[in-house]
Formats: C-alpha cells, structure tokens, sequence
C-alpha cells in the first residue's frame, strides 16, 4: 500500500502543493538570482518559469521520484529549454566537485532522509565562491506551531512522501559550513502556520 500511494499519489499531492499561489510567490524570491552553472535539487519542482535564461549558462538537476522527472522533463519540452535533469538523491550527487556556480533548493530538505548530507554534497559540488538558494518550510519559531508540529509530523511524513515539520531551515544550513546572508522568514498567507512556516535566502560557503 504504502508503494502504491508513494508512486501514484504523493507526485500528484506534490504536485498540486508545490503549487499553491503562496508557494510559487515564495520560489520567484530566490529562483531568478541563480546564474551560471546551475544544479537543482528536486527538479521535478515547478521552477523552471523562474529562471532568468540570460543568467543561467546551465542547468542539471536530480530528483528521486520518477513521475516528477517525468514531468519535469515534458516541462522543458513545452517550454524550449533543455537541462541535464537525472535520476538522483541530494545526499549521494552523481557530480564531480566544484561543478556548479549555484544550487538551487526549494522545498525539497524537508524530504531528504538526510538534510545534512544532503548540505554537505552541495557544498562538495560548489565552485569556489558558489552559492546556495534555499526557500524552505520548516520548524516554526511560535511555541505552539511548533507544538503542532510535532504532533502531527509522524502522521504527515507518512501521507506526504516522506516530508517533515520540524527540521531547522537557516540554522541546519549554517551547521553544514554555509554563511546565510540577511535570511528571511514568514507564515504563509492561508496556510496553517504548522505548515506555513517559510525560510529563504542565499548562502555561501564559510572561509
């Protein structure tokens, strides 16, 4: 059961969620400031309307989710882009180091199954100088969002394809060795503040 909803229903429920008026207002906040050689993680997100194609040299990405790599890639067909978009995980980047000028992550940390690999091998295949953009929900900073949670995390992982509330967003990229410049975060609008709990920004590699 627990395949069969994984591969038929969480790409659709990503799908309609990732989505949402207040989520794409979120990923044209840092989606248009990647430039150069760019790699996304969870590429079967919708972000390829936000790129700006004057700045970007290249685009790669990996996904583990088959449908959505599916759909990522008839993305690009409709809209003339090509990108070098690949099975994959974030933990395990199937790149040589110091490849790319930028990653790109948007919703997609809650999901890993290690958040810090994951950091670590974006750090691995970053130019020197390369940055990081993140727009990512996450562990709210109200004690009783986060109550919440923590409540309704166990049931909400298993639903949503492996997604968590509680996992720190600025602070989980500062530990793996990034320098986040001026952060931001806020509840989005309409959205339970359990979920809606949003941190974006850009970061570099520490010195």
């Amino acid at each position: 059961m627990s395949n069969w909803w994984d591969r038929n229903v969480v790409p659709r429920l990503i799908g309609c969620a990732c989505t949402q008026p207040a989520v794409m207002h979120d990923r044209a906040k840092v989606v248009p400031f990647a430039s150069g050689d760019v790699l996304e993680l969870g590429c079967g997100a919708p972000n390829l309307d936000f790129y700006n194609r004057n700045n970007v040299r290249s685009l790669s990405g990996v996904d583990p989710s088959a449908e959505l790599l599916t759909r990522a890639k008839l993305a690009l067909e409709s809209k003339g882009m090509t990108a070098n978009f690949i099975p994959g995980i974030a933990e395990a980047l199937p790149f040589a180091n110091n490849s790319f000028d930028c990653v790109v992550t948007t919703f997609t940390l809650c999901s890993v199954q290690d958040p810090h690999a994951a950091l670590s091998e974006a750090k691995r295949v970053l130019k020197p100088g390369g940055r990081l953009l993140f727009v990512e929900h996450g562990r709210a900073p109200d004690t009783d969002a986060a109550t919440w949670q923590r409540r309704l995390e166990p049931v909400w992982k298993r639903i949503a394809g492996g997604c968590h509330l509680t996992r720190p967003v600025t602070q989980a990229i500062s530990d793996a060795g990034f320098v986040c410049n001026a952060p931001q975060g806020h509840y989005m609008k309409r959205t339970p503040k359990w979920l809606g709990w949003v941190e974006w920004g850009e970061a570099r590699l520490a010195d």
